[in-house]
């Protein structure tokens, strides 16, 4: 039996705007407003013609839809989610993001949401909304998100000052910054910006597989070229062009160095501007509503799991057993295994991510299914936390397609922090749809061990990971987490600038190399000893 509470998906929309000049071109809200009628529409498409709203097709029935949405929420935009001025330009933003996209299709939800910082975030706020849905607190949601980063970044260099302040009324449980994803202690020695620490757990898998500089260079090209592949067939996708493996991996002219062993074309792009919604109702308020079955799409696996929240203070730099612990509950809930998988979307924000992922869902780097069903975020495009709705909404449309196909959706926020899983399928759940209790597994995960951490290390120390991060092609700092020699406590370092030593740490294995480490009034200190390790 179908049970009337089982939350779906009944409509999803996307939206890209490109080369519109920045004074006429749409603010985060419009693009997640844009997309947001799109998936009314999609929704509206489908409606009866014995429903008890608009006829099937009448572009009334968007409207009457978007009349009877009670919750509504935002995924934050990235000006909100950074304290770092590169993320702020000083554009002006809604003080109210789900009222400003509600006034824009019409709606008057009794509830606001704006959700917290991380990629996790739309995966985990689907599976919010789900359960409210299964529970009768909910009975029409939307999801929506915006970016108009690639208009921000044209303005700000053309001198073009923009305008998106707007005032909302109304209610508005805004969920904040979240949990912390790194320390003052971290940030001063560069762990916690993203483009400067996923290449530490780059390093780390590398000599993990045993792989040498150029080995895993190749290696990372051969698992991101399918990518591309995708991102050339997906009108939403921003950076578009097929490339081979060996392309991505040759370093120079318009792919350098950003922080070592990622070349720009490695790195997720956020330029963009991107929106992307989902209109979630249960079974019995679609049939209330005339929305015809084919529309619907079921959640049948749910769960969200994070690491140890602080860099320092993980396992080790290799793995991520959060993703493994969520996604199989969500898989257990689906009573479905990864081979049972259609469609797969991995998060993709630096290939780590992507190669951590399949090591830890046993999947194969080069699985013929593929691993992206957009392109990912340095092809696709990276729209801030809203990248996973997009993953979603392309989803459903694959999974309509193919209605008795299963599609997995895997989240990551943070640095490779916060996970969440979505199994996806037109196929109905069986029995009474509940959100699983993922306690557990976290408890779990925050129990094992992880080594001790000092913020002022002193004497012999060992590298464990390290990173070079460059500027414009040329070697600018290092970056090494180490062990101390002496009882095994983990540090976070910087290195001295000298070129030849940044240019020598930039070519040659450093993990297992030797050194000291010291505390200086400008932070720690990473002196390697001289030579090849």
């Amino acid at each position: 039996m179908l049970e009337d509470s089982t939350p779906i998906i009944i409509g999803a929309g996307q939206c890209a705007e490109r080369d519109v000049p920045p004074l006429r071109a749409s603010s985060p809200m419009s693009l997640a407003a844009h997309a947001a009628a799109a998936a009314l529409g999609d929704a509206a498409s489908a409606v009866r013609g014995d429903a008890r709203i608009a006829p099937r097709g009448d572009t009334q029935a968007a409207a009457q839809l978007a009349g009877r949405i009670d919750t509504l929420a935002v995924v934050r935009i990235f000006a909100d989610s950074r304290n770092r001025p590169r993320h702020d330009p000083g554009f002006g933003r809604a003080d109210n993001p789900p009222r400003a996209v509600a006034r824009r299709i019409g709606a008057n939800p009794a509830r606001a949401i704006y959700g917290n910082i991380g990629g996790d975030t739309p995966q985990a706020l689907v599976n919010e909304l789900a359960e409210g849905i299964a529970d009768g607190e909910i009975g029409l949601a939307l999801l929506a998100g915006g970016e108009a980063l690639a208009t921000a970044r044209a303005a700000a260099r053309a001198g073009i000052a923009l305008d998106w302040n707007e005032t909302s009324g109304g209610t508005l449980e805004d969920r904040g910054m979240g949990m912390a994803l790194s320390s003052p202690h971290e940030l001063a020695h560069g762990v916690g910006i993203p483009v400067q620490t996923y290449p530490l757990f780059e390093n780390a898998l590398r000599a993990e597989l045993g792989h040498s500089l150029d080995e895993h260079l190749l290696h990372m090209g051969e698992v991101m070229a399918p990518f591309t592949q995708v991102a050339a067939g997906n009108p939403h996708a921003f950076f578009g062009q097929p490339r081979e493996a060996a392309e991505l991996a040759r370093v120079g002219g318009e792919n350098p160095y950003i922080c070592l062993p990622y070349p720009k074309l490695m790195n997720a792009r956020d330029q963009v501007n991107q929106g992307a919604a989902l209109l979630l109702t249960s079974v019995g308020r679609a049939k209330e509503l005339g929305i015809d079955a084919s529309k619907w799409i079921f959640l049948h696996g749910c769960a969200e799991a994070r690491e140890k929240p602080l860099v320092g203070g993980r396992v080790n730099y290799h793995s991520a057993p959060a993703i493994r612990a969520n996604a199989e509950l969500a898989f257990a809930m689906a009573g479905k295994t990864l081979a049972d998988m259609d469609f797969i979307d991995l998060y993709s924000c630096f290939p780590s991510a992507v190669e951590i992922a399949c090591a830890e869902l046993k999947l194969d780097t080069g699985d013929p299914r593929g691993l992206t069903v957009t392109g990912g975020l340095p092809f696709f495009g990276g729209p801030g936390n809203n990248y996973s709705l997009h993953a979603i909404a392309t989803m459903v449309s694959l999974l309509r397609a193919r209605p008795g196909g299963f599609g997995l959706v895997t989240a990551n926020g943070g640095l490779l922090t916060k996970h969440a899983t979505g199994i996806y399928s037109a196929l109905p759940f069986p029995g009474k749809w509940r959100r699983p209790d993922c306690g557990g597994i976290q408890r779990r995960i925050d129990a094992m061990a992880s080594p001790e951490f000092t913020e002022s290390p002193a004497g012999a120390a060992t590298v464990e990971t390290w990173t070079v991060s460059f500027r414009r092609g040329i070697p600018e700092h290092g970056i090494v987490i180490g062990r101390q020699a002496a009882d095994g406590k983990r540090f976070i370092a910087n290195t001295p600038t000298d070129p030849a030593l940044l240019n020598r740490l930039a070519t040659e294995e450093q993990i297992g190399a030797g050194g000291t480490v010291r505390t200086t009034a400008a932070g720690n200190l990473f002196i390697p000893a001289p030579g090849r390790p």
